[in-house]
């Protein structure tokens, strides 16, 4: 049918009113006339409503075509009818895709799981109820935490606070243990992935005992190595060797020593990483800190780095005294190392609202800030032989950080080529133990 402008239904009305008004005029009542011809046209406006009426109620139930009409009715069936079939083909489309998805998702060895914005099930996959023991339809609608009741879980998922993903044991098998990641769309609505994380727990397990077992082993032939070295080159210091000898044992000596506090640094990440903290008391942070940057200006010797501290006297933290000197004393060590004679350094203590903080900056030779993510690698090293120079074994910032983690902190870095770097320890609220002021 062509389409009907509103100009054709003005038209239309108009003509029908002439009409009307033309027959009336001869029968001598012209505004009778034009009454019946509305009052007609009225009538037949109604009957093809009922019939849309009838036609949209009986297409609910079987896809039937739309009733044949002329002029303005016709259109408007046709039309409904062109939108039935375009949101026919729109809804087939949608459930292709969403047939497709759910296959895909079925194939996953993770478990996917759909909750709504009041935290019930809405889909899932087939993972999910192998990983999970969820179980269709049954557990349709049902609340996610009834489900999955481990308390770090229900703790993790109402607090909202999913940057990082929560390791929990599988609520079917103590002995796996699941990844969960959850992820926020549209209005409160949550995505939660499982992975089943097992097999890179124990092989992460057999990492740390074999470097704990390696560097175990490796320390006592270390140390009798570096005694037998120290012996002969004292006991040979007043005979005149040749040039040749006396470097290569004085290299030897060097190496055995660096190789020993590689295997030192070697054992306190493992001890770190196997143990919960197994001292948090309140630490004295001024004359802690004194001491390590006396120990610093030893370090620095002759090259004379100026080193200030600011620490108010009654600055207190909770934690591990050997375990927060072993962290602050790689950063000021790290920045003696790595500043030219003369540079300064400083190390600062302040508190805010939140949190505690511990900065040592200084103004060395910096670093590019490209390198500044991989820092805290084990081994990873800027300058390799720079490095080797310093008498460094590349795990010192691994130290920090696991320390940071262990006391629920974070370490930050900031620094650029030629201005110097900045390291800050960020520590939660609830360690910050300052003495109320008399």
């Amino acid at each position: 049918m062509t389409s009907i402008t509103k100009s054709y239904v003005l038209s239309r009305m108009l003509l029908l009113s002439g009409v009307g008004f033309c027959l009336g005029w001869l029968l001598g009542n012209a505004f009778l006339g034009l009454s019946v011809v509305l009052m007609t046209y009225c009538l037949w406006s109604v009957k093809e409503l009922f019939r849309l009426l009838d036609w949209l109620h009986a297409a609910k139930d079987r896809n039937e075509e739309p009733p044949e009409s002329k002029g303005l009715w016709g259109e408007i069936f046709d039309g409904i009818y062109r939108l039935q079939k375009h949101h026919g083909r729109a809804r087939r489309r949608l459930s292709t895709v969403i047939d497709r998805i759910q296959s895909s998702t079925t194939a996953l060895k993770d478990a996917v799981i759909m909750v709504d914005r009041h935290n019930n099930l809405e889909w899932w996959n087939l993972a999910a109820e192998e990983l999970l023991g969820f179980k269709t339809p049954d557990d349709k609608g049902q609340p996610i935490t009834n489900l999955l009741r481990d308390p770090r879980f229900v703790d993790y998922f109402e607090q909202g606070r999913y940057q990082k993903p929560l390791l929990i044991p599988s609520p079917l098998n103590d002995e796996y243990q699941i990844e969960v990641n959850v992820t926020v769309y549209g209005r409160g609505n949550r995505m939660i992935i499982v992975r089943d994380v097992t097999r890179l727990m124990q092989l992460e397990i057999m990492r740390k005992d074999f470097v704990a077992n390696v560097s175990h082993e490796l320390r006592t032939p270390l140390t009798v190595i570096s005694g037998y070295l120290e012996t002969l080159i004292d006991g040979l210091h007043d005979h005149d060797l040749p040039p040749v000898w006396s470097k290569a044992m004085n290299r030897m000596q060097e190496q055995s020593l660096r190789m020993q506090g590689l295997v030192q640094d070697l054992l306190t990440l493992s001890k770190l990483e196997a143990a919960e903290i197994d001292e948090n008391s309140a630490v004295s942070l001024r004359p802690m800190l004194h001491a390590i940057v006396e120990d610093g200006k030893a370090l620095s010797g002759e090259s004379q780095h100026k080193i200030y501290l600011e620490c108010p006297e009654d600055a207190e933290l909770g934690g591990c005294a050997h375990e927060l000197r072993s962290a602050f004393s790689n950063l000021v060590f790290n920045a003696v190392r790595y500043t030219p004679a003369g540079g300064k350094i400083y190390v600062r203590w302040w508190q805010d609202e939140d949190r505690g903080h511990l900065m040592v900056e200084d103004n060395g030779i910096g670093i590019d800030p490209i390198h500044i993510p991989r820092l805290t690698e084990r081994f990873y090293r800027v300058d390799k032989s720079r490095s080797h120079a310093t008498g460094g074994t590349g795990l010192g910032l691994a130290i920090v950080k696991h320390i940071m983690l262990r006391h629920g902190g974070r370490i930050s870095i900031s620094s650029h080529p030629g201005k110097g770097s900045k390291f800050v320890c960020h520590f939660p609220k609830k360690r910050l133990m300052i003495l109320a002021d008399e």
